[in-house]
């Protein structure tokens, strides 16, 4: 379900405040969770590609069949392990949406933290009297 105007107003409000208050936090938090998971799976796949390609030269210099077509399989399904990959990364600043089991237990945990960083921006507003 995607955030409301609103929510997405004060979700960007929280980030620079957040990035005003602590920069290095910030960006140590930037960095991981589930982007940089299907990132280095993309690359992965790239990679793997690359094998693939040698696999299929190297059968055909060889004469074997059979080592093309595994080089071939290994480029077709690495082709499609990077495609999908690239379609699932979240973009930056925006919520994962399809999480797998483990990323979920780690959205909640997420979850409870953004509500205390909200609660907290809201206790300062009301302080500051806005």
């Amino acid at each position: 379900m995607p955030l409301s105007e609103h929510e997405q107003r004060m979700l960007e409000q929280m980030e620079r405040a957040l990035y005003a208050e602590d920069p290095k936090f910030a960006t140590a938090l930037e960095g991981s969770g589930l982007r940089t998971y299907t990132r280095r799976r993309v690359y992965q796949a790239v990679a793997g590609f690359l094998v693939g390609i040698a696999l299929l030269m190297a059968g055909m210099v060889a004469k074997q069949v059979w080592l093309s077509v595994v080089g071939f399989l290994v480029m077709l399904g690495c082709a499609v392990l990077a495609v999908t990959g690239w379609r699932k990364a979240p973009k930056p600043g925006e919520q994962p949406t399809g999480a797998a089991p483990h990323a979920r237990r780690q959205s909640r945990s997420r979850r409870s933290m953004m509500d205390r960083i909200e609660q907290r921006w809201q206790r300062r507003r009301d302080e500051q009297g806005h």
